[in-house]
C-alpha cells in the first residue's frame, strides 16, 4: 500500500483504493515519475515543449501560452542549454543526458510534493551522471518535494540518499539512515551488498565476497524469508515464517530473526 498526505484535507489517501479519475489527478501532479530510458518515455512526435506545458495545461488548468512559458523556465531551472530554442525540438535530437532533463523539467512541472526516480542515470557517462543527480538533488531541496532513488548504485546512494530502504524479493528487508546503514549494516543482504564492493581502503589483492545462489523467482517467493536460502545465518523457522521489520535501533528497522550488531 502506497499512502500520501494532503495538507489540504489533512487526511492520507490509500492510492490502491482510487478510481482512473482520481489517480490521473495524483499522477503527474502531485506524484511525478522520472523514468529509466527518457527516450522510450518521451513521445517522439511531439515538441519536448509540448510534453512539458501538457501537464501545465491540464492539470493546473493553465493557458497554453503560459503552460509554454512555464516550460521555458522550466527548462532553464534545469540547465539545459539554450532552454528557449528547446521548445519546438524533438527528443531524438538530443543527447542522453539532455533527454533526462527533460523528464526532470516534466517531473517538476506541477510542483509535486512527491518525485519517483527509477534509475534515473542509467547509460549515462559518470560526468553526466554527477550533473544529473545533484541538479536533482538541488531542485528537490529547493521545491520542498520528497525524492525515492531507485538504485542498483551503493556509491549514489551513499553520495545522495539521506534514508535508505534495502529491499530483497520485493519486500523492505532493512530501513534507516544512510550514515547508520553503511556503518553498521544488520540485515545479511545488506552486510552481502556491502561486502561484495571494492574499497578504496581495503587492502590490496583482496578478494571480494560474492552472495552465494541466485535472485528468488518473484512470481514464486518461498513461504519463509526470500533471503534464507542465500544466508549462512537461515535455520528452520527462517524457512517457513516470515520476518517482519522490527526496530533495532533509532530510526533503524531490520527484518531478520538473527538480528545482529
Amino acid at each position: 500500500m502506497c499512502v500520501i498526505g494532503d495538507q489540504a484535507h489533512a487526511q492520507s489517501q490509500d492510492l490502491l483504493t482510487l478510481d482512473d479519475a482520481a489517480m490521473r489527478a495524483i499522477r503527474g501532479n502531485r506524484i511525478a515519475m522520472i523514468f529509466q530510458e527518457p527516450m522510450s518515455s518521451l513521445n517522439p512526435a511531439l515538441t519536448v515543449g509540448l510534453q512539458i506545458a501538457e501537464p501545465v495545461n491540464i492539470h493546473q488548468r493553465k493557458p497554453w501560452a503560459q503552460a509554454y512559458e512555464a516550460a521555458r523556465i522550466l527548462l532553464g531551472k534545469v540547465q539545459m542549454p539554450d532552454a528557449a530554442s528547446r521548445l519546438h525540438t524533438f527528443p531524438h535530437q538530443y543527447s542522453g543526458g539532455m533527454r533526462q532533463l527533460t523528464m526532470i523539467a516534466m517531473a517538476l512541472a506541477c510542483q509535486p510534493r512527491l518525485i519517483v526516480a527509477d534509475e534515473p542515470t542509467t547509460a549515462l557517462d559518470v560526468t553526466v551522471q554527477a550533473q544529473i543527480l545533484d541538479l536533482l538533488k538541488g531542485l528537490t531541496r529547493e521545491t520542498g518535494a520528497a525524492l525515492i532513488l531507485i538504485t542498483h548504485d551503493l556509491g549514489v546512494v551513499a553520495r545522495y540518499a539521506d534514508k535508505v530502504a534495502v529491499m530483497y524479493g520485493g519486500r523492505i528487508v532493512e530501513q534507516a539512515g544512510a550514515a547508520e546503514l553503511y556503518a553498521r549494516p544488520r540485515h545479511p543482504y545488506t552486510r552481502g551488498l556491502l561486502a561484495s564492493i571494492p574499497r578504496l581502503d581495503g587492502a590490496a589483492g583482496q578478494r571480494l565476497v560474492p552472495i552465494p545462489g541466485q535472485p528468488p523467482d518473484l512470481s514464486a517467493l518461498p513461504p519463509g524469508c526470500a533471503f534464507a536460502p542465500r544466508c549462512t545465518r537461515a535455520d528452520a523457522a527462517c524457512l517457513i515464517r516470515q520476518p517482519s521489520l522490527q526496530q533495532v535501533a533509532p530510526q533503524h528497522l531490520n527484518a531478520c530473526f538473527h538480528d545482529a550488531d
